[in-house]
């Protein structure tokens, strides 16, 4: 497994017309990266390279249309030396990425989307990281319901693990990913937070999503830009109940407030 030093900074780099905080803002390849470099000088360890939004209510794009996205983005993050992280559930974007740089695999579907994904992910040395969703993009809010949230994701994702296991990914490249705002009302994300040791419980190094999410601003009543503070304190208590590494817009807020953090729980 790639050696981050704990806690690690995923950096979001969404080439999408439509995401959630940042939809638009980085379709043109020069300004996707600009923005890279940007945040990998802030502090990211990785660029988290995303052609699909996975908002609430997203529609999916053709295999064709996420490479045309994606694929100049990673061969000039590749060229500028930046550690790529390909955000996908297509297997055949997962294959173009690897040979453009890539070498870790953010699939929200955990090999659920494309029965390809987990061969392509064995054959390769890619990391890869299993994320719990409740349903699909398109209907994932729609009234959410859990017998017991964390007990309910704590079993998805043994499952998962086992199931790629057994595909043949090597279980020191597995991360997950409790899916916060996958499927998830406000009282469930704050459950996983709060309950987040029984997640890391599982044995393998938790990555947390939590930046901008809709539930920071149910709480605050920020809207996405605005959402900073609330991401910070989300990151914390995750860091302090053992995630890893944490995906976020803002890098240098959030690796000076981990930094510090780690300096003190640690």
């Amino acid at each position: 497994m790639t050696r981050f030093q704990r806690p690690a900074i995923m950096g979001v780099l969404n080439v999408t017309p439509d995401s959630f905080s940042d939809g638009g803002d980085f379709l043109d390849p020069a300004a996707a990266e600009a923005h890279a470099r940007a945040m990998v000088a802030q502090g990211a360890d990785l660029v988290d390279v995303g052609g699909e939004s996975t908002r609430p209510g997203a529609e999916p794009v053709s295999l064709d249309e996420e490479l045309r996205r994606v694929l100049p983005v990673l061969e000039g993050l590749s060229e500028a030396g930046i550690a790529i992280s390909i955000d996908t559930s297509k297997a055949g974007v997962v294959g173009s990425a690897l040979a453009a740089g890539a070498r870790f695999v953010n699939d929200v579907t955990a090999l659920r989307g494309d029965p390809a994904m987990a061969e392509v992910v064995a054959a390769s040395s890619a990391e890869l990281c299993l994320m719990h969703m409740l349903g699909e993009p398109g209907t994932m809010q729609e009234n959410p319901r859990y017998a017991d949230v964390v007990s309910d994701v704590k079993r998805f994702l043994e499952q998962r693990l086992d199931f790629a296991v057994r595909q043949g990914v090597a279980e020191d490249r597995i991360w997950l990913d409790p899916g916060i705002g996958f499927g998830k009302a406000l009282e469930h994300n704050l459950a996983l937070l709060r309950r987040l040791d029984e997640i890391v419980a599982i044995g393998r190094p938790v990555l947390i999503g939590a930046s901008r999410k809709r539930f920071i601003g149910a709480i605050t009543g920020r809207p996405e830009r605005e959402r900073g503070a609330g991401t910070l304190a989300a990151n914390l208590i995750a860091y302090q109940r053992g995630a890893s590494m944490f995906r976020v817009h803002d890098v240098a807020e959030n690796r000076d407030a981990l930094l510090l953090a780690a300096a003190t729980l640690d």
